[in-house]
This record gives C-alpha cells, structure tokens and sequence, in this order.
C-alpha cells in the first residue's frame, strides 16, 4: 500500500510540474506574420473531410523553416492520410503541439527539442495536395477544458482544443 502511494504521489508531482513549465510561445513558421494566416479559421465550418478546422493554416513558401513552437518532447514524426508529413511534440502545460503538411521533417521521435529549433519545411503533403504551401498548425489540451464548452456542433470536442490565432497573435519571435 506504501509503494501504491508512492507512485500516486509521483504521478501527481509529475502531472503538476507540467502545469509549472513556462510556455513562451515562438511563430513556428520563419518569417511568417499575421498576415500569413486567416484570422477566422479556427474552428471553421464545414471545413472540407476535416468537417471542422481545428487549427491554423500558416501560407509560407515550400521549403521554408519551420520550428517549434514551445520547447517539448516529440511524440511521432511520420506520415499520416490528412495530415501528411507531421510532428507531433508534447509541451508544456500538458499540450500537444501538432504540426502539419511539413515537406521535410527535421527532427526524431523520442527527441527534446527546443523552442525555435526546426524541425521541419512547409510543404504540401497529405490533403494539401494540390493546394498553396502551408503548415497547418494545433494546439490540443491533453485535460479537456470545460469553460471552452459551447452549444454549437461539436461543441463538445472543442474542449480539447486551444485557438492557435491567439498564441499566434502573440508570440514571440
């Protein structure tokens, strides 16, 4: 019973610091401004087979940088249907940073990596096919966020999910 206490303990502490971590937050597209993006476009709907756009679409040119956002640990590199070329990286406050449509990953699964550091190229893989070179960027919350709660369709998933615009709108270069 000591030993399970322990462990819940640690647990508890770990899921605590995660919370404790700075979030400074970096444009993860160089060069990149408020200009490269809709301001409108979190949250669209109906949104293509994505149905809702649950992020951002920054344009930049093919091949331009594109760096993390937050400092984190990266949890998948890899190629998926819709999102293409990602990366997938664990940050602070418990958030999944999820980066999409990359020409070129830059960066290892299992691997730290620091804000500003590249970790890929905007590119046009997955259903952005055929469309203007972006990286489409999310920002999810591991812990649902009740207060985020609306009455609309699929109001209930935005719980998970955070407006990048307003870090965007921000950040830190």
């Amino acid at each position: 019973m000591k030993r399970f206490k322990r462990i819940l303990l640690l647990i508890f502490l770990i899921l605590f610091a995660g919370f404790l971590l700075p979030e400074r937050f970096t444009m993860p597209v160089s060069g990149a401004g408020k200009s490269s993006f809709n301001q409108q476009s979190f949250w669209a709907y109906p949104w293509g087979t994505s149905v809702t756009h649950k992020g951002v679409d920054i344009f930049s040119k093919e091949g331009t940088d594109i760096v993390s956002s937050t400092g984190g640990f990266v949890l998948y590199t890899g190629e998926i249907k819709k999102g293409g070329n990602i990366v997938l990286i664990l940050g602070p406050k418990w958030r999944l940073h999820y980066y999409a449509h990359l020409k070129e990953i830059k960066t290892s699964a299992f691997a730290w990596t620091n804000r500003k550091e590249v970790i890929g190229t905007v590119g046009t893989t997955g259903n952005a096919k055929g469309k203007a070179p972006h990286l489409h960027y999310t920002i999810r919350s591991i812990i649902p966020l009740p207060w985020r709660k609306d009455d609309s369709i699929q109001g209930w998933k935005k719980m998970f999910y955070l407006n990048p615009i307003d870090y965007l709108n921000t950040a830190q270069n």
